[in-house]
Formats: structure tokens, C-alpha cells, sequence
């Protein structure tokens, strides 16, 4: 079974908003990760490096998971419209399965592939512009 969980992006506090959630609903953190974690971001500055690059927190049978945004390209943090749908299917076949039913006539922003992390990972926007993350594993 495919999970479905909501993905925030953060201007620069996404540690201080999940600290503040995990105030009002409890549990510990499943995982906090750095960007400095991330081998391929060593050319970032130090202040980037010490954001959060990923963050999960238990809620009932949920994960409210995110992270702080980190300009990429020509992307720019945008209130309103900082929020992604993140999937997490069972197998690979899965995965790709629904990348590629989902992505069609959309915009692939990251193709699957294996992560640092040891997950297998895609993100892209659908035609109708909803960001969707896939993360496998």
C-alpha cells in the first residue's frame, strides 16, 4: 500500500515549525537530516549546509514530513505554494509506476533515482501543477 503524506517547505525555520508541531501533537522525530549530509551539496555555504534537508514526524498514522528550501536553479520560496504530496510505495515497480502515470504532461524536475539516503527518489509537478515527491525504500 502506498502511503500519502504531506510535504512542507520552509523559508529557513522548518526546525523551528517541527519542534512547534511536535509541541502540539508529541512523538519524536522519525528522522532530521542536514543538507550538509547530502555528499552533493558541498559547495553550499554553511548556513545552507546546517538547514533542514528532511525532517518526519509521526502523527497517528500520518508523517507531516519537510524541510527548509533551498534555492536550486531558478526556484524561489513562495508562501502558499510550499507544499508537496509525498508518496511511498511498497516496491520500485511501484514507484515508477506511478512516476510515470503521474508526471505525464507535466514537468519532471528529478528522474528516479537511487539516493545517498538509500531510498530510490523522483520528484516532479503534474500537468495541473501539484508537486508530488516519490520516495522508495
Amino acid at each position: 500500500m502506498t502511503s500519502v503524506n504531506p510535504y512542507i517547505s520552509f523559508n529557513g525555520n522548518a526546525e523551528e515549525a517541527f519542534n512547534f508541531y511536535k509541541s502540539v501533537f508529541g512523538g519524536e522525530f522519525e528522522t532530521i537530516m542536514r543538507w550538509g549530509d547530502n555528499p552533493q551539496c558541498e559547495g553550499m555555504s554553511d548556513a545552507d549546509k546546517n538547514k533542514v534537508m528532511h525532517v518526519a514526524l509521526k502523527v497517528g498514522d500520518s508523517v507531516i514530513m519537510g524541510s527548509d528550501f533551498v534555492a536550486m536553479g531558478d526556484e524561489k520560496y513562495t508562501p502558499g505554494n510550499n507544499y508537496t504530496v509525498a508518496l511511498g510505495p511498497d516496491s520500485r515497480e511501484e514507484a515508477d509506476r506511478l512516476f510515470a502515470g503521474l508526471s505525464a504532461g507535466g514537468q519532471v524536475i528529478m528522474p528516479m533515482s537511487e539516493m545517498f539516503w538509500g531510498g530510490y527518489f523522483g520528484a516532479f509537478g503534474d500537468k495541473f501543477g501539484v508537486k508530488w515527491m516519490i520516495n522508495q525504500g
